[in-house]
């Protein structure tokens, strides 16, 4: 991944149009759409009205109706709209400080090194004799899960914090992150080679990634980490302007850009592995959501965009979700690969666009 042209981001492009609210009002009833969808729809189609009335007069709602709809739907459904939110935002931050449209949230090796931890435990665990508890699907097998992946993104991101004391160049950076994935993934595929058929399977699955492993007690959790990484994103959208014209006018413009980078880095982290760990991998969004909201929004602000990623990302996520579920059916497709279906477009059409200017 190389370090974008100038025409990334132009000074033109930080007007913001005058109707934007419409915009973020129509995004906003959008969302909202797709959530109440995302209830309705399934191997079980449940009617609006019933989905309403569980809310407000759950005894008019039929037993089974209100156990899919409180133990499964609800549940899927928060949590895919505030993991779009965070990957949405995580990419937008990322595609900033990087100046790279490619740039994702998993360019600094925060996804890979959670792939790892998670590999150590599940493709060891059966080979060094460790009790069931830990291989299970059950709730604890689980929350093992999820501790492995915060914990192998913990270390890559440790590892990315130690040499942006010591890097001035982003691009650099960009480049170490890069190298924490591949060293990452190799050591996952060295486990692969040593590990017994039944953990490889579901390793294997928790890559495809998944909104609806998350329950209720893990959403306390989820949500908190979600919200406090979004908060960091809304602290940094002045100095993420700044960046928009480069590191040296942003340090000419005030701003401590080693400080804002350890933030952005924290943030993106902090948003990127909770997702990792509590629904896997799930690709692309973090990539196609930023560039979407700039050709709606038709501006770079980060005070237009990082909203705008909040909800589209939210949307996004809702989306791919309801096409997994396959509505009508008992059949499930593997998020991954609606999100890619989603996504890679949209990434070929940046490169297209970005080729498009340059040959001008």
């Amino acid at each position: 991944m190389t370090q974008s042209s100038e025409s990334f981001v132009l000074p033109a492009s930080m007007s913001v149009p005058k109707n934007q609210p419409l915009r973020w009002f129509l995004l906003g009833v959008l969302l909202i759409a797709i959530f109440l969808l995302e209830l309705c729809l399934g191997s079980v189609m449940i009617p609006l009205r019933d989905i309403l009335l569980s809310f407000v007069s759950p005894s008019d709602v039929d037993e089974k109706w209100r156990e899919i709809i409180f133990v499964f739907r609800l549940p899927r459904a928060i949590t895919a709209a505030f993991a779009g939110a965070a990957l949405g935002t995580a990419g937008l931050q990322m595609q900033t400080l990087f100046r790279n449209p490619l740039a994702g949230p998993y360019v600094l090796g925060i996804n890979s090194g959670a792939s790892l931890g998670v590999a150590v435990l599940v493709l060891t665990a059966w080979n060094l004799g460790l009790p069931a508890f830990f291989a299970k699907t059950g709730f604890l097998g689980n929350m093992a899960v999820v501790l492995a992946s915060i914990a192998g993104a913990g270390t890559a991101f440790g590892i990315v914090i130690a040499f942006s004391r010591r890097v001035q160049q982003s691009v650099t950076l960009l480049i170490i992150g890069l190298m924490i994935g591949y060293i990452s993934n190799a050591f996952v595929e060295v486990l692969i080679q040593f590990a017994v058929e039944h953990s490889i399977q579901r390793f294997i699955t928790w890559t495809f990634g998944s909104f609806g492993g998350v329950t209720w007690i893990q959403l306390r959790v989820f949500v908190p980490a979600i919200v406090l990484g979004l908060l960091i994103a809304v602290i940094m959208m002045k100095p993420l302007n700044a960046l928009l014209l480069g590191e040296e006018y942003a340090r000419s413009m005030g701003v401590n850009v080693r400080r804002t980078r350890v933030f952005i880095i924290s943030g993106s982290s902090l948003l990127a592995g909770a997702v990792t760990a509590f629904c896997g991998p799930v690709a692309f969004i973090g990539i196609a959501v930023p560039h979407l909201c700039r050709l709606i929004f038709r501006t770079s602000d980060h005070r237009v965009l990082v909203p705008g990623v909040l909800l589209m990302g939210a949307i996004l996520a809702l989306a791919a979700d309801l096409i997994a579920q396959v509505p009508g059916s008992r059949a499930v497709l593997p998020l991954n690969a609606v999100t890619s279906i989603i996504g890679a477009p949209v990434v070929i059409w940046v490169i297209m666009k970005r080729r498009q200017s340059l040959e001008v």
